[in-house]
């Protein structure tokens, strides 16, 4: 599948949970490597232009990181106006989720809550795709 770029996208609000899946397959794709993806939605739900990697993540989040991880996501939503951030845990391995994903997952959400950013999604690429987590997945 070939990437979509951003002045494709300009239009296309990610106004359901299927959609982003979608998009984050579109983007990021099937793993490569592990690393987190943070997306932006503006408030009616439309991608901006600002796609960011953050590489060498280890393997399960440490506890002492959190608010790191919520500076990280507030500053970069700021710079980039979003009303709202979608994230991507990317590993090579199967779409079943680990004990370590789900900590990510949490790490993620509690991020996102400290940096007062509304959450729209946490998506996971795996070796074969992306799958959107349900909060429940990983309560």
């Amino acid at each position: 599948m070939k990437p979509i770029d951003y002045d494709q996208t300009v239009y296309l609000p990610l106004s359901t949970d299927a959609l982003i899946e979608q998009r984050v397959a579109l983007l990021v794709g099937r793993a490569q490597r592990r690393q987190l993806w943070l997306m932006f939605l503006d408030a009616a739900h439309v991608q901006l232009p600002l796609l960011i990697p953050v590489g060498e993540i280890p393997v399960a989040p440490s506890a002492e990181d959190l608010p790191r991880w919520a500076v990280l996501i507030e500053n970069a939503a700021e710079a980039a106006q979003a009303a709202s951030v979608v994230v991507v845990l990317e590993r090579y391995a199967p779409e079943h989720l680990t004990d370590a994903d789900r900590s990510w997952a949490r790490q993620i959400r509690d991020g996102c809550g400290m940096a007062e950013v509304p959450l729209r999604a946490i998506v996971l690429s795996h070796r074969r795709g992306a799958r959107l987590l349900a909060p429940d997945d990983y309560a």
